[in-house]
This record gives structure tokens, sequence and C-alpha cells, in this order.
């Protein structure tokens, strides 16, 4: 809490989405801080933007923080658990990561040593913006108390009852190898009809039998390859997390590489989409 009562979270980092869940919590009613030490100048942007309070360094996000969120990459997750704990934190750390559940129980193992609390998220949707665009699911036993502090914005919140712990990082793995793994094997697929030289043959044929997914090579994997920076470490967390079930992880190992030859799109408004794209995995 601080001085006027209210209760003050701390984001760990504002980017398009964790800015946006900032911008969620505040309209909740709390005091959202975050850390610019370090950060890049869009990220201060954002911040600014969405009203978050920057207080400089992480070590002030631990002193005044009754609630940590993280949402970081996911390749990041532990490193940045580590770096709050080893500062003596010994509130509730919810971490919203594209991560596998046993990353997960991993970081809830960090959080249980340190006499400090866990909750376990998942995120589904884009950056909250607009009603009904994107839900935050919790699990563990403080969801239903975190969950009072982000749910009077554009962000959904939805509270897992009675699960254990990696249950909402599993739900966004089981729903991003779906919508992010398809649009992987779909750039994949186009690249190797350009390689054999049946790319307008197949085009052709899209548009009499599969409209919609002609559709999507061209409005939804601009998107896609701007982001695909961020979707490599998810993809291999997806892998791990197959694995861990005894299925196979090799398609979304797969799909890991694919995002890899993307990386250049980072954040790139005018990054093509369909054939264009495609040539990129030939390069």
């Amino acid at each position: 809490m601080n001085d006027d009562g209210m209760t003050t979270i701390g984001l760990l980092h504002p980017g398009s989405m964790g800015s946006s869940i900032g911008a969620a919590t505040r309209a909740s009613g709390a005091r959202v801080i975050w850390a610019s030490e370090g950060r890049s100048e869009s990220s201060r942007k954002r911040a600014e933007q969405d009203d978050l309070e920057d207080v400089g360094w992480l070590n002030a996000i631990v002193n005044q923080s009754k609630i940590i969120l993280s949402i970081c990459p996911p390749e990041n997750a532990i490193e940045v658990a580590e770096e709050v704990f080893n500062l003596g934190f010994r509130g509730i750390y919810v971490d919203a990561n594209a991560i596998a559940p046993d990353t997960s129980r991993h970081i809830s193992g960090i959080v249980d040593y340190n006499n400090a609390t866990y909750v376990d998220g998942g995120i589904i949707g884009g950056p909250a913006r607009k009603p009904g665009s994107t839900r935050l699911y919790l699990a563990g036993n403080s969801a239903n108390y975190v969950s009072q502090f982000m749910d009077k914005g554009d962000l959904g919140v939805v509270c897992i009852d009675g699960a254990d712990i990696g249950a909402a990082s599993a739900l966004k793995m089981a729903y991003s190898a779906w919508t992010k793994g398809s649009s992987a094997l779909l750039t994949n697929v186009l690249a190797l009809a350009i390689s054999e030289g049946v790319d307008t043959v197949l085009i052709d044929e899209w548009k009499l039998s599969q409209q919609a997914l002609l559709e999507r090579t061209e409005t939804n994997l601009p998107v896609v390859a701007a982001k695909a920076w961020r979707f490599v470490g998810e993809m291999l967390e997806m892998a791990k997390t197959f694995e861990a079930n005894d299925l196979p992880p090799g398609f979304h190992q797969a799909a890991a590489e694919v995002y890899t030859h993307l990386v250049d799109f980072k954040d790139d408004p005018e990054a093509p989409g369909g054939l264009d794209l495609a040539k990129h995995l030939l390069d």
C-alpha cells in the first residue's frame, strides 16, 4: 500500500502487452509502477501514455510493491524472477509469461523458497485495448485476490478455481500451440510451394477451396512476422510442454526455427505477408 491507501503493483516490463495490462490495472484502482533503468525509449513512451509511474530501478519496485507482475519474453522469465527475489521481495509474484507449466512450477519453487506467494498466469489475445480482446487466466491460492486489481478495464480476468500451479500456463501453451504454431506452418507451406515452383498454382487452388486460408496469409502473417522475435522462445516452451506430456515436440521446435528466420522484421509495421514473407525462409 502507499500513503493514499492504493495498492501498489510493480510491472515488469511495459512492452506492448505489458503496458496495456498496466493500464487495465490502473483502471481497476491500483497504483502501477515500473523501472525505466535499461529499458528502451519505446517502453518509456508506452508507459508514459498509459500513465504508469516510473520509479527508476528494480529495487524500488521490490521495495514498494505488494504485487509484482512479470510480462517479459519467455526465455527471460526465470532470470527476471531470480532478480526480483535476490532483492528480497516477499509479496505476491504473478508470472504471466508464455511459459511451459514446468517452467512455471520452477519459478513457483523460487518464490516459495523466498517465503513469498506465487500466482501462475497466462494471457490470451493481443494487447488489452478494447473490451473482450484479451483475457488473463490465473491459477493459485491468491488468484482471486489478484484478479480484483485487474478486472475493471479492458482486460478480462479468469481465475481457474481449484487448479494447480501450471494450469494457466498450460492453457496458454495449448491455445497458442495452434494459433501461432499454425501461422509458422502456413509460412513454411508457402515457402515449400515457392521452392517447388507451384506457388501460383497453390494460390489459385486456395482461391477455389481455401479462401479463408488465403486471406489469413495476407492479413495475419504480416502481424505474425512483426512479432516473430517473441515467438521463438514461446515455441520452444511449447515443445517442452508437449515433450513433458509424452507428445511429439518436433512440430513446435520446427516452428521456432521458422520464426528465427523472421526476427529481422521485429516490430516492423510494414512487414510482408503471403509469398513475400515466405521467400525469407528460402534466403
